[in-house]
């Protein structure tokens, strides 16, 4: 063999036991690094108020998933798929926001649409920290200075080391949870651990799900539940949603028993509407939506159907920019309360300004 071809030969073995390593010392590095937070963990409540909840009076309360300050109407996301009606397949393009300019605004405009609401309460998802995907944007402190009144808790809910991934946008390190606002006093609060895939390599880029739970005070002695969901999205076989919705379901149940008033919140990733197709799109549904079965529901609970959400949607898929009919929509945010909650919810629309979600408000009394 001539020596230029031995060389070159050389010099590629070298290349690839050099790629070989970095990769692998990448692998323990996520393995070394990796954690779930366990479960049942007592949650600060910070600035409590004492102000008590009243029965027989209203409140409002808002659920909203702002979506790390990314998702302008233009943005997509790498994780998001599609397939047009005529078989054209479809993906987004983004790990991280565009800037941070466009966190801040994005951040700023979904505190606005807040605070336009007249909220008592607000059940918040996909709040960041510091992370690289939002340029290290504090979204938890920017809410907490627009609500100076309130109470805050916040659970954590994703907490990566260094994601390279997609190669061309890396994830980075992700710090993100859910937070809870709200202007009556909190008694204590609870992180629950959902069950997740934890298999090679999904658990290094899937949430560490939980859901938030908050107990308040009420002046008849009772008790108010609030809980902060925000259950998978990306599961295909569907078996770890139905595992998250049975803890979730069974928790509801328990402080139901109790005669305790139990409303949850949140980011549910399953369609509420009649249809997977209620609203006007060119897009097929994509696998990551199925349908809220809610004969899964305990007895003596039902979903707050809002008064629009024929009219309204509150996600959209990111494999595409959005555009109105075109792009596909659905409602996956939303309330289900106990019996003895009174209530009524409106889809608010932001025409998707400030992120993939739209809030949902929901309007209550405690019976």
């Amino acid at each position: 063999m001539p020596k230029v071809a031995k060389r070159v030969l050389q010099v590629i073995g070298i290349i690839l036991a050099l790629a070989i390593v970095v990769v692998g010392g990448y692998i323990i590095y996520l393995e070394v690094s990796y954690y779930r937070i366990a479960d049942a963990q007592p949650v600060e409540v910070e600035n409590n108020p004492s102000a008590t909840l009243k029965a027989q009076t209203p409140y409002k309360a808002a659920t909203y998933n702002i979506g790390f300050g990314a998702y302008t109407p233009d943005y997509t996301f790498f994780m998001d798929e599609g397939t047009t009606k005529d078989g054209k397949p479809t993906v987004g393009s983004h790990a991280t926001a565009v800037s941070k300019e466009s966190v801040l605004n994005c951040t700023k405009g979904a505190i606005e649409t807040l605070e336009g609401l007249g909220i008592d309460f607000a059940i918040l998802q996909e709040v960041d920290v510091n992370s690289t995907r939002s340029y290290q944007v504090d979204q938890k402190a920017a809410i907490e200075e627009a609500f100076p009144l309130f109470s805050s808790a916040f659970a954590s809910n994703f907490h990566s080391s260094y994601l390279a991934y997609p190669l061309t946008d890396h994830h980075g390190t992700v710090n993100a949870g859910l937070l809870t606002i709200g202007s009556a006093h909190v008694k204590d609060a609870m992180r629950h651990s959902y069950p997740i895939d934890e298999s090679f390599p999904t658990k290094f880029f899937d949430l560490d799900r939980c859901f938030l739970v908050e107990r308040l005070p009420v002046d008849n002695g009772k008790e108010l539940v609030l809980i902060n969901s925000h259950i998978s999205a990306y599961d295909k076989t569907g078996e770890i949603r139905a595992m998250q919705f049975g803890l979730l379901t069974s928790v509801m149940t328990k402080e139901a028993a109790e005669g305790d008033y139990v409303i949850v919140g949140g980011d549910w990733n399953h369609a509420l509407g009649d249809s997977l197709e209620l609203y006007e799109s060119d897009f097929q549904p994509p696998t990551w939506v199925s349908r809220f079965d809610e004969t899964l529901l305990p007895s003596g609970f039902s979903v707050v159907r809002p008064d629009n959400i024929e009219a309204v949607p509150t996600c959209r898929n990111n494999d595409i920019p959005y555009e109105k009919g075109h792009t596909y929509t659905v409602t996956v945010d939303g309330f289900v309360v106990s019996d003895n909650v009174k209530a009524s919810a409106q889809n608010i629309d932001t025409e998707f300004q400030f992120s993939d979600h739209n809030p949902v408000l929901l309007t209550f009394e405690l019976q």
